[in-house]
């Protein structure tokens, strides 16, 4: 049986992470993938991580698209 998808164990230099179980920005993914953002592109970017999905939710939570009259969010076929 041949693999699909080749598991990436060493992160490439100059890929950026934020680790949401350390809460810290790594070079390269040091901690597994459920543990982070990323990558991205600079050191900078992975600093804000966290702001940047805060804001994300908040256009979610505030998008109509998502939402029927009831508040219910939903998925953007409707259901």
């Amino acid at each position: 049986m041949m693999a699909l998808f080749k598991k990436r164990t060493v992160g490439k230099p100059g890929e950026w992470f934020y680790c949401l179980e350390h809460k810290k920005v790594e070079e390269g993914p040091e901690c597994p993938a459920k543990d982070r953002f990323g990558p991205y592109a600079t050191r900078e970017e992975a600093t804000h991580a966290m702001d940047l999905a805060r804001e994300r939710n908040l256009e979610w939570e505030t998008d109509p698209k998502w939402h029927d009259a009831s508040g219910k969010a939903q998925g953007p076929e409707g259901g």
